[in-house]
């Protein structure tokens, strides 16, 4: 990705931006585990809104990682479910949050540091 004009960098930047998002992240390791509907995503993810599951299911559906299945029933059911193209997503998704656990207290400790030397610099300046 050398050269950010490039349509192929770009299309690689858009897809990284949203595979690195919050709460794809989130939803697609919940899905990882079976097909949900829309209820159970929201109680296994609580922190997310409605509008923003929806969203993000909606562009996960779009990049072609998650499918929808509404079954005609009363009230209607609608499942989601990684496709094989999201399942091969688990696995760089798993490695990135083994990554996150095992060196989050070293990016808190950088992170600590950092504001120190920025409070420091504020205070003399």
């Amino acid at each position: 990705m050398k050269d950010p004009s490039n349509p192929v960098c770009r299309t690689i930047s858009t897809l990284l931006s949203r595979i690195g998002d919050k709460w794809t992240v989130l939803v697609v390791s919940s899905l990882g585990g079976g097909s949900k509907r829309f209820n159970e995503l929201r109680r296994e993810i609580p922190s997310v809104s409605q509008r923003m599951l929806t969203l993000t299911l909606r562009n996960l559906e779009r990049d072609g990682l998650v499918k929808r299945t509404v079954t005609p029933t009363i009230p209607p059911r609608v499942d989601y479910e990684l496709t094989d193209m999201g399942h091969s997503l688990l696995k760089p998704v798993t490695a990135l949050s083994n990554w996150a656990l095992e060196h989050v207290e070293q990016i808190h400790a950088a992170q600590s540091a950092f504001d120190a030397i920025q409070d420091a610099r504020a205070e003399a300046a």
